[in-house]
């Protein structure tokens, strides 16, 4: 397996419904895809109860996983359309990656069969 450049992996969580205006924005910046897996959660803004019971409310967590030059755009562009900087609205995050595999589009665009 030859290197190939560095990746990293934002992963992005915010309410439900929001999604898709995430990942339209994303794509504008630079990044060629997502992954998003439904999930449920609280933080310290939503603590809302029905009939004493606590509500988590549903959550989408998007994954991106771009090249390292493009991370700083695609975030900015995340935090933009997400509206990350207002209370409970979500949290994004990145983490280095040290190997990825399955970006065959990548090894034919860099001439690596």
């Amino acid at each position: 397996m030859k290197p190939l450049p560095k990746h990293d992996l934002i992963v992005t969580i915010v309410k439900k419904g929001w999604c898709e205006k995430i990942i339209k924005a994303s794509r504008e910046a630079g990044a060629e895809g997502a992954t998003i897996i439904p999930g449920r959660g609280t933080g310290i803004h939503e603590q809302k109860k029905m009939l004493g019971i606590p509500i988590e409310p549903e959550k989408e967590i998007i994954f991106t996983v771009c090249r390292d030059s493009k991370t700083d755009a695609i975030l900015e562009a995340i935090v933009e359309a997400g509206k990350l900087e207002k209370p409970a609205s979500g949290i994004a995050f990145v983490l280095e990656l040290k190997k990825v595999v399955g970006v065959v589009h990548l090894l034919k665009e860099l001439g690596i069969n």
